[in-house]
């Protein structure tokens, strides 16, 4: 939702034709042309009286949802103690990317369109800033803004972290991970801004995309089960006799059973922002069942990259051990996602920085140019 842009001297001097020579067309960037349009973005956001409401909200909100978490998992006395601190840690990480993917698209998924509704973005094209400088200062504006919200989260993680049982990599990797896909998610919502020409429509795509990131991507993992399953005949070693002296005997036969082959659609998961800060987090301990969330995805994940066992084994404890340290010793997952999302975000970038070209071939119906 963009305000009435307003400049003062200094930004007009900034913004004024610089001679034609020094425009080199659509993909220039400059340091002065980018920081022109970032400080002109936060100075307008600054200047809105909601932003404030917003960010004590955003505080508000944050602090009362850990205090609950903190209260639901154990008194602040016996936190740290199992499996408690992890716990504690890997929700409060997940309440805040859940949270930041519903505020992050607030601020860029009107940011084209709101200032062309406004009559605002053509003054910008006038000027001899490139299409690539407005689109990159607005994108690093509403990142900005976006990691302005986080720092004031950030203490809950940092405090969640002291609870105990989180290594510090784990917390390290956690904050620059949810920048990032803070960012991630203001690209998306900038690029829909350009190519929708209504307000409404450009923040339901933004929310849509990113619901499918977060939510679908799992959901279209489970809906592809019943195509790669098939019955097959599996090695199963199950409890059979009892001897003399008590001891159960283990026997192994063949039997015929519906197998499914998830190693062959993982990757469905690998760009889901919940898989990449789980994944790319250190774990600490070797649980074949860990009851933090961050461990528990990453397990999850990489057992389905394993695919399913060669031999069922229901008679020795061995087999958790097995499989908990051939999962260790796969390839990280989270470099797959992550490079999906900084693609799906540049595209939207590209996108953008295409659809604020002058003179346009084609506008929308209704669209104000000035």
């Amino acid at each position: 939702m963009s305000d009435v842009l307003t400049t003062g001297p200094d930004d007009a001097a900034a913004v004024a034709p610089r001679g034609r020579d020094d425009h080199g067309g659509t993909w220039t960037l400059t340091p002065r042309g980018v920081a022109t349009v970032l400080r002109l973005e936060l100075r307008q956001r600054v200047r809105a009286t909601r932003w404030v409401v917003i960010l004590v909200v955003w505080t508000a909100l944050i602090g009362g949802l850990t205090g609950l978490i903190w209260m639901a998992f154990g008194p602040v006395g016996e936190v740290g103690e199992d499996d408690t601190g992890p716990l504690t840690f890997g929700t409060i990480v997940f309440l805040v990317l859940s949270l930041g993917s519903l505020v992050a698209p607030a601020l860029s998924a009107t940011s084209i369109n709101g200032d062309r509704a406004a009559g605002v973005l053509a003054t910008l094209q006038t000027t001899l800033l490139s299409p690539a400088e407005i689109a990159l200062g607005k994108l690093l504006a509403a990142w900005t803004t976006a990691l302005a919200l986080f720092v004031t989260s950030a203490p809950f993680i940092v405090l969640a972290y002291f609870a105990g049982g989180t290594p510090v990599g784990r917390l390290l990797v956690v904050l620059v991970l949810l920048a990032l896909m803070l960012g991630v998610v203001c690209a998306i919502g900038l690029g829909w801004s350009a190519v929708a020409a209504r307000t409404s429509s450009s923040a339901v795509l933004t929310y849509l995309t990113v619901a499918f990131l977060g939510l679908g991507l799992p959901l279209l993992f489970g809906l592809s089960v019943p195509f790669v399953t098939t019955e097959e005949k599996v090695q199963v070693v199950s409890p059979g006799f009892t001897t003399g002296s008590g001891r159960t005997e283990c026997v192994r036969q063949t039997e015929t059973m519906s197998v499914t082959h998830t190693e062959l659609t993982w990757w469905l998961l690998a760009a889901s922002p919940y898989v990449v800060v789980s994944d790319a987090s250190p774990t600490q301990g070797d649980d074949p069942y860990p009851d933090d969330p961050l461990s528990a995805i990453r397990a999850g994940v990489r057992e389905a990259r394993l695919g399913p066992p060669e031999v069922r084994d229901w008679c020795t404890d061995t087999v958790d051990d097995v499989r908990a340290r051939r999962r260790e010793e796969l390839s990280a997952t989270w470099p797959y996602g992550l490079a999906i999302d900084l693609l799906l975000a540049t595209g939207f970038v590209v996108v953008t920085v295409r659809r604020l070209r002058t003179p346009s071939r084609k506008l929308p119906r209704g669209t104000r140019v000035a």
